[in-house]
């Protein structure tokens, strides 16, 4: 059989498919691009090339889903989905993320203020050459910026036609059942895994209330796949993750 195919459907296609606020459905396997950035989400890759072909590789396998944000590198990843893949496929979704900034390597300090989410947000259309965001989410609630302030104003871009669906990323049910009260919410994604079952009960009410769950480090960074992921990585002369 050859390796792009199953039962006649591409590897990402034969996982199924599941709805992004009842407007646009995807394959459930998509691709998270945080790591084609360098080392400590911080700065371009080593190897550029090799993440362009990445990305592309992706499309080949059936992804239609690609998950990314502008704090990672910062800039990096959206710039690097831009040139390899536009013009896009017609059902390719792109998910970003916006809330944070970064000082440097490895840091990550909250910015959720209006200003800086509206200011994310067109920075992102920039980059990722967009007229608008298919999906985007606030990547963390900010503990000192009132997180209906944020909501709002996100609301507010998706009226702008600059969002089409807006979605969270580390957030609780309450948060949840807030943001819902602003803007109909299309995708949460917490981190969670077969080892990591934490979000639990935000996984259940998301399927109760017809929301798409996203997990960041489905794999547990490498942990839930353990020597077969790091036998095929050492294969390649390639991290884990």
């Amino acid at each position: 059989m050859n390796m792009k195919e199953q039962n006649g459907k591409l590897p990402a296609a034969s996982s199924g498919t599941v709805s992004l606020g009842g407007a646009l459905s995807v394959h459930r396997i998509g691709f998270g691009a945080m790591r084609i950035t360098g080392d400590g989400i911080w700065g371009p890759p080593k190897d550029a090339a090799a993440a362009i072909a990445v990305l592309r590789r992706a499309i080949d396998l059936g992804v239609n889903f690609i998950d990314t944000a502008d704090s990672y590198g910062p800039y990096v990843s959206e710039e690097l989905i831009a040139k390899a893949l536009a013009p896009y496929p017609a059902d390719l979704v792109i998910a970003t993320k916006g809330g944070w900034n970064r000082p440097g390597p490895n840091q990550w300090t909250h910015d959720a203020s209006p200003a800086h989410l509206r200011q994310a947000v067109e920075g992102s259309l920039k980059r990722l050459r967009l007229d608008r965001i298919d999906v985007y989410q606030l990547h963390c609630p900010d503990p000192v910026v009132p997180f209906d302030a944020s909501m709002e104003t996100l609301a507010n871009l998706q009226l702008e036609g600059k969002i089409r669906l807006v979605g969270l990323s580390n957030v609780t049910q309450e948060h949840i059942e807030r943001a819902r009260r602003i803007v109909p919410i299309a995708s949460v994604q917490n981190r969670y895994s077969f080892a990591d079952r934490e979000w639990d009960y935000v996984v259940d009410y998301c399927e109760r209330n017809g929301i798409a769950f996203i997990p960041w480090f489905p794999l547990g960074a490498g942990t839930v796949a353990g020597k077969v992921l790091e036998r095929i990585a050492k294969a390649r002369n390639k991290k884990p993750i």
